[in-house]
């Protein structure tokens, strides 16, 4: 018999959002949205590759290059890293004026809400409005008739 287990208070503070179901909910993404700038690190990292792949062609790990970057990264000064790091700046101003562009909300056209409704019942039909104004008027006629 040992101590009562005693709740994290980390996983009680960040509780997701579940379904009924109790499965967690994806939050759907947007495929036309930009991808964020690569780091400073990883910007390195696309050339390291290319000179590994270069130096040492047998090589089929994808963790032997990231580990041999890491430590060729993690040795370098901060002179070293300062084109890098200048890259990723660049790459991130980039970013921020895409991600502007996306951001910023189409205008609405000045169409009221109900030309907008009526624009959505005639799509729906291969009826023009007038035909479909003309049936409805119609329909009231008829029932009066077969009294």
């Amino acid at each position: 018999m040992g101590r009562p287990r005693k709740e994290s208070t980390k996983a009680a503070g960040k509780k997701k959002a579940t379904a009924s179901s109790g499965r967690k909910i994806k939050k759907v993404k947007d495929p036309n949205k930009p991808k964020r700038p690569p780091s400073a690190f990883f910007v390195f990292m696309e050339e390291f590759r290319e000179e590994f792949k270069a130096k040492n062609p047998k090589n089929k790990l994808v963790s032997v290059v990231s580990k041999a970057g890491g430590d060729r990264w993690k040795s370098m000064s901060d002179a070293d890293k300062a084109p890098y790091q200048a890259k990723a700046e660049k790459r991130k101003e980039e970013y921020n004026k895409v991600m502007d562009a996306y951001n910023k909300k189409p205008e609405k056209s000045s169409k009221s809400k109900e030309e907008d409704e009526d624009d959505e019942e005639a799509a729906g039909s291969d009826k023009s409005k007038s035909e479909v104004e003309d049936e409805g008027e119609g329909s009231d006629d008829e029932e009066e008739d077969d009294d």
